[in-house]
């Protein structure tokens, strides 16, 4: 019998559509640059990893998890939200300035990682050019709120539309800082280690989506880390460049990358709910099945491949 089981969210949803896209790599990385100003929740970063040397795999595990929760089954996302709930319980952390301990699971602390993420997303699938009214902005956050509960959050505390998303960042703000934690992220997401051979694509490649993710922060954002961004229209025209560049890339290429999560939707649920981010309208996701001319996000009408 075939698996049916569409997850958390399911092909109608905004998440489904917008989560497909690749400008959320670079998403991602403005989503670090956002968390770490947070002095409790980076040093629980800091102080329970190796995180300059184990970077990569931080970011690796993050994005599979997005992935597993935005296209897995439900009991796959059961499972995933359950381990990092169980690694968090295990984790403290230390304020150096009064020598409190506490743990990395604070609902606070969640909450931040949550709303710097979710923000991260809408933030960079607008401007990038993709069809997200305010509408479907609202539903995008409120669906968010079923992934605030896999990590430990009661969804009544989390933001549900976008303009209570945009006032929670708000208030947070005066309360952020650069502290040495922010500064060692910030240092790791300009120049990563890398291997030898791999430096020459360091320079040309990462600094570049780095540095871009880093322009698409909110001003007081700039402001902490001291280094000042061209004005948000000229990062919003260098935003709809880069997605339509990585949009170029076939999405049948895009998704072979592991886990393959999306594939394996696809293949559970059939056709239909290939996830297309450009259907996203007036709040409402309208599906569209493969077979299509060649357009700008990648689509193409060439046979689906099977996931691996």
């Amino acid at each position: 019998m075939a698996d049916t089981d569409s997850g958390l969210f399911g092909p109608e949803s905004v998440t489904w559509q917008l989560h497909s896209d690749p400008i959320m790599w670079i998403a991602g990385i403005r989503a670090l640059y956002l968390q770490a100003l947070h002095p409790r929740t980076v040093r629980g970063v800091t102080q329970n990893s190796d995180f300059r040397n184990d970077a990569w795999g931080r970011l690796l595990r993050t994005a599979r998890f997005v992935s597993a929760t935005s296209y897995g089954t439900t009991t796959a996302a059961e499972k995933a939200g359950a381990r990092v709930r169980s690694i968090h319980r295990r984790l403290k952390a230390t304020d150096p300035a009064t020598g409190e301990r506490y743990g990395v699971d604070e609902p606070g602390l969640l909450l931040w990682v949550h709303c710097a993420e979710i923000d991260s997303y809408l933030s960079l699938a607008r401007r990038s050019g993709l069809p997200v009214d305010d509408a479907a902005a609202d539903r995008y956050v409120a669906e968010q709120r079923r992934g605030a509960r896999l990590v430990g959050l009661g969804p009544a505390d989390v933001p549900a539309t976008a303009a209570e998303l945009d006032a929670y960042l708000r208030r947070m703000a005066p309360g952020l800082a650069c502290g040495p934690e922010a500064r060692e992220v910030d240092g790791f997401l300009r120049h990563p280690p890398v291997p030898a051979p791999l430096a020459p694509a360091r320079a040309l490649l990462w600094s570049r989506v780095a540095g871009l993710a880093y322009d698409a922060l909110p001003p007081y954002a700039h402001a902490l880390y001291g280094r000042p961004a061209p004005a948000p229209a000229a990062v919003d025209r260098r935003l709809t460049v880069a997605g339509n560049l990585l949009r170029l890339v076939p999405s049948t290429v895009r998704w072979q990358l592991p886990p393959k999560h999306i594939l394996k939707a696809v293949a559970r649920l059939g056709p239909a709910a290939r996830p297309d981010p450009y259907t996203v309208r007036r709040g409402a996701a309208i599906l569209e099945g493969p077979g299509g001319d060649q357009r700008s996000d990648g689509g193409d009408s060439g046979p689906w491949p099977k996931p691996g």
